[in-house]
């Protein structure tokens, strides 16, 4: 019987991040999680401008990806031997892209949070009211 409780317990732990996209600058390659093929080709498009376009300016590799309740986090790293990665840039432009495509990363989470996560969308949009 201990054996069905821990599976159950194991079903309702979520992931601690789920990547939903990457861009690296060294390999010149995007890469998109096809857990999200679903997801609208317009968004997929504009995930992939937005994450090549970073790695283009800043360099090293950028990675779009939800945390364990769903928020949609931004995150950049790059080799030790880049010398021409610039980390206060980085956070910058991760600050300008967030508040630019606010709207974009509230449709994501929603998205993550109901088609991923199975959260009562009535409830998600209760708490977007209060």
């Amino acid at each position: 019987m201990s054996s069905n409780k821990t599976t159950e317990t194991q079903q309702l732990q979520r992931p601690e991040k789920v990547i939903l996209c990457a861009a690296n600058a060294y390999d010149k390659k995007y890469y998109f999680n096809p857990s999200f093929e679903k997801m609208p080709d317009s968004v997929k498009d504009e995930l992939h401008i937005i994450s090549v376009l970073f790695t283009e300016e800043v360099g090293g590799i950028f990675t779009i990806a939800f945390d364990e309740e769903g928020e949609v986090v931004m995150e950049t790293n790059a080799a030790a031997e880049d010398a021409l990665y610039d980390e206060v840039s980085s956070g910058l432009l991760i600050g300008k892209i967030r508040s630019t495509r606010q709207e974009l990363f509230q449709s994501l989470q929603l998205f993550y949070r109901v088609f991923i996560l199975k959260e009562d969308p009535a409830e998600l949009l209760s708490e977007e009211d209060e």
